[in-house]
């Protein structure tokens, strides 16, 4: 199956040569790109891309303001310059479903796409230990969840979804879950959609957080 990406960035050299990265490989087809975050809504809206390579800083509407619109729509993949709290924070409770520096070479790059568009979550491995840390403080207005207050309630799952649960947490894909609890991988995406739905989570990320906290409880 080909991946169909959108690419947003406001520099016309960025989007150039993200596209040349990805237009080398045959399972991926850059569909569109877009100048500012008005156009990235617009156009995902219409070609319904598999993933949207989303940078931050754009004119019009922030990367962060259109990944919340896009969010249930399409998988948004953050790629910045800027690793800062606020703009992770914002990213992640926007319902982001990765976020990357663009320091990340084109192997990665490409890589990235096809872990979000295969429906799993990839964090930066540099900003990684910051997030689980800041999260695990649950400060009122910072955190993944709507809001940043305090992680939800997991009472409602079952105890399938729960397992589900502690696998994204250990950072296990859709196929690793779906060969550990001897099921298929189609079931797995029923079970990860239905406990965001249940959590009122908005991506896989907050999910894997909101796991790990719950085990440092334990």
């Amino acid at each position: 199956m080909t991946i169909k990406v959108l690419v947003a960035d406001d520099h016309a050299a960025v989007r150039t040569g993200i596209v040349l990265i990805l237009d080398g490989h045959a399972d991926i087809e850059v569909v569109g790109q877009a100048a500012d975050g008005e156009q990235a809504v617009a156009m995902a809206r219409a070609l319904r891309p598999d993933v949207v390579l989303m940078d931050i800083r754009m004119p019009k509407l922030d990367g962060i303001s259109a990944t919340r619109e896009l969010s249930g729509i399409t998988d948004v993949l953050i790629l910045t310059t800027f690793d800062i709290d606020e703009y992770v924070f914002g990213a992640l409770r926007a319902g982001a479903a990765g976020f990357l520096l663009k320091n990340t070479d084109a192997d990665g790059l490409v890589e990235a796409v096809r872990v979000v568009a295969r429906g799993d979550g990839l964090i930066s491995p540099s900003v990684t230990r910051r997030l689980i840390s800041a999260f695990g403080t649950a400060v009122p207005g910072r955190g993944p969840y709507e809001g940043g207050g305090s992680a939800p309630e997991v009472s409602g799952l079952t105890p399938r979804e729960r397992e589900v649960l502690t696998c994204i947490g250990r950072g296990l894909s859709n196929a690793e879950i779906a060969a550990e609890l001897d099921m298929a991988e189609a079931t797995t995406k029923t079970h990860v959609s239905r406990l965001l739905n249940k959590l009122g989570l908005r991506s896989r990320v907050q999910a894997a957080i909101l796991a790990r906290e719950l085990s440092s409880e334990t």
